[in-house]
């Protein structure tokens, strides 16, 4: 027993020192702002690509890929944003990343398409500033928090609260696609 109590104890400390240290976000840019998501969540990145649409699909669901064998949603984050849309080019990308399923029992894969990816860059915990408190109208669930990278205000996103997807996309799991 305490033996696990001191494995337990030292996996305490370690999970303190990543955060202390800070963690890793790749960023991108949405209409000239600079976004964040934890880069572990990041499966890959690729350009777009034309997906297959799908019928009554909230707007800002844009189709599904096929990833090699997998089917995974597409999501445009300037429309789920409510930002102005504009055509892709050249350097619009899709994001891959795994989500969390609302339960936490179920890791999802799910495309982000951002206008282009700037840097990875490194924010300390005590840089991270909390998303100042706005009226109800102003969603900002989905911002986890602040952090300035180069001089520029960074929103690290909160992935599995923004692309929670029991609610918009459940239904394209591979699974129930026929």
């Amino acid at each position: 027993m305490k033996a696990e109590a001191a494995i337990e104890g030292i996996e305490n400390e370690q999970a303190y020192h990543l955060k202390e240290d800070g963690e890793e976000y790749l960023t991108f840019r949405l209409a000239n702002e600079e976004y964040g998501v934890d880069i572990l969540r990041v499966q890959e990145i690729r350009g777009w690509e034309n997906v297959t649409r799908i019928p009554n699909a909230p707007n800002y669901v844009k189709g599904v890929l096929n990833l090699r064998g997998a089917i995974v949603p597409i999501m445009d984050l300037r429309i789920r944003f409510d930002l102005p849309t504009t055509d892709y080019t050249p350097t619009t990308v899709v994001v891959v990343l795994a989500v969390m399923s609302r339960s936490g029992e179920k890791k999802r894969i799910v495309g982000v398409v951002v206008d282009a990816i700037s840097d990875v860059v490194n924010a300390k915990m005590s840089d991270i500033q909390a998303t100042p408190n706005f009226d109800a109208s102003i969603e900002i669930e989905y911002i986890q928090g602040l952090a300035t990278a180069s001089d520029k205000m960074l929103m690290l996103v909160d992935v599995d609260k923004l692309l929670n997807i029991e609610d918009d996309v459940l239904q394209f799991e591979h699974d129930d696609i026929e």
